[in-house]
């Protein structure tokens, strides 16, 4: 019966350990953006974030959420296979928002006990 539990313990340990190799991972060529100083009349601005999965699992990203009204994210909708490449754009509204912006965007994946912390930055110029 002592054998029997242990090849049982030793099944479920193996399996969690062959699970855990394959996992989804993320891996963004850059984490940060900075626009500079930029012109209010511009209205908005964009940047992209790429990213590759360098797991062994299809990635997928559930939602991306960002810290104020003003930064409009979108992305890449469908699961990434491994080795494959996707998108997490931001767009910042510039209008009625002179100075200085910090934002961030917040990437949630299937990718366990992870968030993706996503930052763009930059200095708004009012109208003339």
């Amino acid at each position: 019966m002592k054998k029997i539990g242990f090849i049982l313990l030793f099944t479920v340990l193996m399996s969690g350990i062959v699970f855990a190799q394959n996992k989804p991972a993320m891996e963004f060529e850059k984490t940060e953006h900075n626009f500079g100083t930029i012109k209010e009349e511009m209205g908005a601005v964009t940047t992209m974030f790429e990213f590759k999965n360098t797991g062994k699992s299809p990635l997928i990203i559930q939602r991306v959420a960002s810290s104020c009204g003003c930064t409009t994210p979108s992305y890449t909708r469908e699961p990434i296979l491994p080795g494959k490449e996707g998108v997490v754009s931001a767009q910042y509204s510039t209008v009625r928002r002179p100075g200085t912006f910090n934002k961030t965007i917040r990437v949630y994946t299937n990718v366990p006990d992870t968030v993706y912390v996503l930052t763009i930055k930059g200095n708004v110029t009012p109208r003339q």
